[in-house]
C-alpha cells in the first residue's frame, strides 16, 4: 500500500461494514420471522381453545379435553440440522482435507462442530477455509477475554499484559479481514487474487499471538496467557495450511480470469488505482512535489514536531499524505498508527533529518515499546530521514525502528542502534539502498522482508560478546515470511574493523522454530565466521528453519566451512528467484513502475 492501495484498505473497510450491515438485515429478518410464528401459533391456539369449547357445548359436558401422553421430542427440520448422510460427507472430506494440517485433530474437531451447528455447509473448498478461521477468532474472543481479567501490580508486567492486548486485537482485526475476504471470495477469480493477502494477514496473526507472550514476564501470568492461547494459535496455524489446499482448487477454475483482471489493472507499469502524484514519490531522489505539511526544528514550518504533524492529519482526508521533514534532529517517540494509513515521510537526508530516542529494555521499558519509530498504518512511506537509538549496547534491546506496516517502503534511510535496531515485525516490507547497523539481532521480527542495496554495518559489541545480523521469527512452516538480503553490502563499521578477530560475527540466528533468511548476491565481509550461522540455544530449530544462501561474493562469503545444519542450504537459482520481490512481496502489484528504483528478479 505505499503507494497504494488507499482504494484496497478502503474496499477492506467497506466490505467489514458491509458485513456487519449483513449482520443486522439478517437479525431483524429472523426477530420479524419469530414474531410472526408467536403470533400465528397464537391465533392457533385460539381457534383450537374456540373449537374445543364449541364441541363442549355441543355435547353438553363440562370435562376438561383429555390430556395426551408425552410425545417423543420432533426431529429438527432439514434447515436446522444436517441430516445423517451430509454428516458422514462432510466428515470424509474434512478428515481428507484436515490430512495436510499440523493440528490435524483440532482441524477435524472444529470443521465438523461447524457442520454440526449448520454455520457451515463446507459444500465449496473456500468454506473449510472460512470456517477454521471463523473458528480461530471466536478463540481469539475468549482470550482477550481472560487477558482483559488478568489482574498484576508490577508495572513491568501491567505495561506487557497492555503490549499483548493490543496484539491480540490486531490479531482479530486480521483474522476478521480475512474472513470478509473469503466470504466475498464466491467470485473464485477475485478470491484467487487474494490468496496472497490472506497468506500475509494470517502469518501476520501467528506473530502477534507470539508476540503476546514473548512480552510477558516469565512467571503465572505467562503461563496462563499461553495455554488460553494454544487454541488460537493452532487454529490460525491450520487455517494458513488450509490455504494453500485452497488456493489451488479456486485458480484451477478462475486462473485465466484472475490473469485478466491482473493485466487491465496495470497502466504505464502502474496499477491503474496509483495517481500520479504518488508515481511522483517514487523516484529515487527527494521528492519535488509540494508537501500536505512541513515539520521544522528552527520554527520554519507548521509543526516542531513529527508527532503533533501526525495528531492534526485530517480525519477526512483522501490519498496519500505527504509530511516533510526538514533538517534537524527530533528527539521524540513517533508512532503512526493504524488509522494513519498511507503516510509519506520524507527528510533533507537520512544523516540530517534524524529521529532518535534512548527507551530500552534495561530501563524497564518493553523491546515493543522501545521503538524510536513506530510504523503501524498501512502503506507507510519514508525517504531520506534517519532512525536513531542511542541507549548503547549497555542497554540490550534497543529499537531504532519498528515496522509494522503492510506494503511498507524505505527508501534512502539510515537505523542506527545497536541491539535490536530494525523490528521488521509483520507484513511486507520494501527496503532500497538503506543503512542498518547493529550489534546484535539488529535486523529481526516476522515481516516478509527485502533488503535490496542496502549498507549493513555491524558495531564493535561489549566484551565477550558475539555480533550477529539477523534474527528471522517465524513460528509457523506454513508462515509466508522471512528476511531476504540481496544485493547488499555486510561490513564492519570502523570501530569495529580495527578489532574485529576479537569478535565473532554470524549473519544470523533462529529466534523462531522456522525462522527463515536468505542471503544472496551479497558482499560479505572477512569478519564474519566461517560458520556463517549461529545456533540460538543448543539444537533449537536447527531441523526446521531454513536459511539459504545463493552467489554470494566477498571473502566472509566462502560456503565450505558453513553449518551442517539440515535447516541450512545453498539454494540454487530457482530457489533464489522465489525470494525475490515479485513472487516474494507480490510487489508486480505494488511496486512495479519504470521510475522505481527496484530490481524484481536478480542481479545476476
Amino acid at each position: 500500500m505505499a503507494f497504494q492501495d488507499f482504494d484496497l484498505i478502503q474496499e477492506r473497510r467497506r466490505l467489514e461494514r458491509q458485513q456487519k450491515f449483513k449482520k443486522r438485515i439478517t437479525l431483524a429478518i429472523v426477530s420479524i420471522f419469530i414474531l410472526l410464528l408467536l403470533v400465528a401459533a397464537a391465533v392457533a391456539c385460539l381457534v383450537v381453545l374456540k373449537d374445543q369449547k364449541n364441541g363442549q357445548q355441543k355435547e353438553g359436558k363440562k370435562e376438561s379435553p383429555k390430556s395426551t401422553p408425552t410425545s417423543k421430542k420432533s426431529s429438527p427440520s432439514p434447515s436446522s440440522q444436517p441430516s445423517k448422510s451430509m454428516v458422514v460427507d462432510s466428515d470424509k472430506a474434512i478428515k481428507a482435507v484436515c490430512a495436510s494440517t499440523d493440528y490435524q485433530e483440532r482441524c477435524e474437531t472444529s470443521l465438523l462442530d461447524a457442520v454440526k451447528a449448520n454455520t457451515a455447509s463446507l459444500s465449496k473448498p473456500v468454506e473449510f477455509l472460512k470456517a477454521s478461521m471463523t473458528s480461530a477468532s471466536e478463540e481469539l474472543d475468549k482470550v482477550i477475554k481472560s487477558a482483559s481479567d488478568i489482574k498484576v501490580d508490577d508495572p513491568k508486567a501491567k505495561a506487557a499484559l497492555n503490549d499483548c492486548l493490543i496484539l491480540l486485537k490486531d490479531a482479530k482485526e486480521e483474522l476478521n479481514s480475512s474472513i470478509i475476504l473469503t466470504t466475498d471470495g464466491k467470485d473464485v477469480a477475485k478470491f484467487s487474487s487474494q490468496t496472497p493477502e490472506v497468506n500475509n494477514w494470517l502469518s501476520a496473526v501467528m506473530s502477534y499471538q507470539q508476540t503476546c507472550i514473548d512480552g510477558i514476564p516469565e512467571g503465572e501470568q505467562r503461563n496462563l496467557v499461553q495455554k488460553s492461547l494454544q487454541s488460537a494459535k493452532e487454529l490460525t496455524s491450520n487455517s494458513l495450511a488450509l490455504v494453500s489446499q485452497v488456493a489451488p482448487l479456486v485458480e484451477a477454475g478462475g486462473a485465466a480470469k484472475q490473469r485478466r483482471l491482473l493485466a487491465l489493472d496495470i497502466n504505464d507499469g502502474f496499477p491503474s488505482w496509483i495517481d500520479q502524484e504518488t508515481r511522483r514519490l517514487l523516484k529515487a531522489d527527494v521528492p519535488k512535489q509540494p508537501p500536505n505539511v512541513i515539520v521544522a526544528k528552527d520554527g520554519s514550518g507548521k509543526f516542531n514536531t513529527i508527532s503533533a504533524a501526525l495528531a492534526a492529519i485530517p480525519k477526512d482526508r483522501k490519498g496519500r499524505y505527504i509530511i516533510y521533514v526538514k533538517e534537524g534532529i527530533y528527539e521524540e517517540n513517533v508512532v503512526v498508527d493504524k488509522t494513519m494509513v498511507n503516510i509519506t515521510i520524507y527528510g533533507d537526508g537520512s544523516q540530517k533529518s534524524v529521529v532518535t530516542g534512548n527507551k530500552n529494555f534495561v530501563d524497564g521499558v518493553p523491546t515493543f515499546q522501545t521503538a524510536t519509530f513506530a510504523a503501524i498504518g498501512d502503506g507507510f512511506m519514508a525517504q531520506s530521514i534517519g532512525f536513531r537509538n542511542t541507549a548503547g549496547p549497555e542497554k540490550h534491546q534497543a529499537v531504532a525502528l519498528r515496522v509494522q506496516s503492510d506494503r511498507a517502503i524505505f527508501l534512502n534511510c539510515r537505523m542506527e542502534g545497536y541491539q535490536d535496531t530494525l523490528y521488521a515485525q509483520t507484513h511486507r516490507h520494501f527496503y532500497r539502498s538503506c543503512y542498518i547497523t547493529g550489534t546484535i539481532d539488529f535486523i529481526f521480527g516476522d515481516a516478509a522482508a527485502i533488503f535490496q542495496n542496502c549498507m549493513i554495518y555491524v558495531r564493535k559489541p561489549l566484551d565477550n560478546q558475539q555480533t550477529i545480523v539477523t534474527a528471522q521469527g517465524r513460528v509457523d512452516k506454513h508462515e509466508t515470511t522471512g528476511i531476504v538480503l540481496q544485493n547488499c553490502r555486510i561490513l564492519a563499521d570502523d570501530k569495529l574493523e580495527p578489532e574485529k578477530s576479537k569478535f565473532d560475527s554470524y549473519l544470523g540466528r533462529p529466534w523462531k522454530e522456522y525462522s527463515r533468511t536468505i542471503v544472496m548476491e551479497t558482499e560479505i565481509g572477512d569478519f564474519i565466521h566461517p560458520d556463517g550461522w549461529f545456533p540460538w540455544n543448543g539444537d533449537f530449530a536447527l531441523k526446521t528453519l531454513y536459511y539459504g544462501e545463493y552467489n554470494n561474493k566477498g571473502p566472509g562469503a566462502q560456503v565450505t566451512a558453513r553449518v551442517k545444519w539440515p535447516g541450512y542450504r545453498i539454494i540454487s537459482r530457482a530457489d533464489a528467484m522465489k525470494f525475490t520481490v515479485g513472487p516474494f512481496l507480490q510487489g508486480e502489484i505494488w511496486l512495479k513502475g519504470a521510475e522505481i528504483p527496484i530490481r524484481f528478479g536478480l542481479f545476476t
